[in-house]
């Protein structure tokens, strides 16, 4: 099952924040945390969580939680 609250424990998990901290309004750069080095972490955590393997067009398209589930759409992932 590929939930919401899935997606954000992926997101705690690259940043190393509390996953009450993460919501749809998130945006890179938008806390300390989401940097650029950290956003390969957490490009790296996403394609293991869903096995996939992420364009670097769409890696440089992830700039915000809402923009990542419409992206992980694409790789057939349905976020809820």
């Amino acid at each position: 099952m590929n939930t919401t609250a899935q997606l954000h424990s992926v997101f705690s998990r690259a940043f190393e924040i509390p996953v009450q901290e993460i919501n749809d309004e998130l945006e890179y750069q938008g806390i300390a945390e989401w940097d650029s080095m950290s956003h390969l972490v957490l490009v790296e955590e996403i394609e293991s969580t869903y096995n996939i393997s992420i364009e670097m067009e769409d890696i440089l398209e992830m700039g915000s939680v809402i923009k990542i589930k419409e992206i992980l759409k694409k790789y057939g992932f349905e976020i809820n």
